[in-house]
């Protein structure tokens, strides 16, 4: 079972920028698609990113396509989102698993804290 822990959020200033991380354990991830979601106050947790097991394909969700790059480090068992030209709109709690397509893996169980992105206008 893959467990993760999310890494590198904060707060920044609207048009600012976060590299956020996702080290993961107990099973090599290089088999895996991986993805990012978030969940914003009062909203569903939702997809935006996912990235082949090669890191050869990538996808995002529209309203984030052009300023997020996913991409991962598979010796590292570690996956990034950098995120620039940041939005008020992306103020989330920012996690990360092992995909199927845009959803999570069905036996994925173990999702991690998450991690914080506040963005001020």
């Amino acid at each position: 079972q893959v467990q993760v822990v999310e890494s590198g959020g904060g707060l920044v200033q609207a048009g600012g920028s976060l590299r956020l991380s996702c080290a993961a354990s107990g099973r090599t991830i290089s088999a895996y698609t991986m993805g990012w979601f978030r969940q914003a106050p009062g909203k569903e947790r939702e997809f935006v990113a996912f990235i082949g097991w090669s890191g050869g394909v990538t996808s995002y969700v529209d309203s984030v396509k052009g300023r997020f790059t996913i991409s991962r480090d598979n010796a590292k068992n570690t996956v990034y989102l950098q995120m620039n030209s940041l939005k008020p709109e992306d103020t989330a709690v920012y996690y990360c698993a092992p995909t199927q397509g845009v959803r999570p893996r069905a036996d994925f169980h173990s999702w991690g804290q998450g991690t914080q992105v506040t963005v001020s206008s």
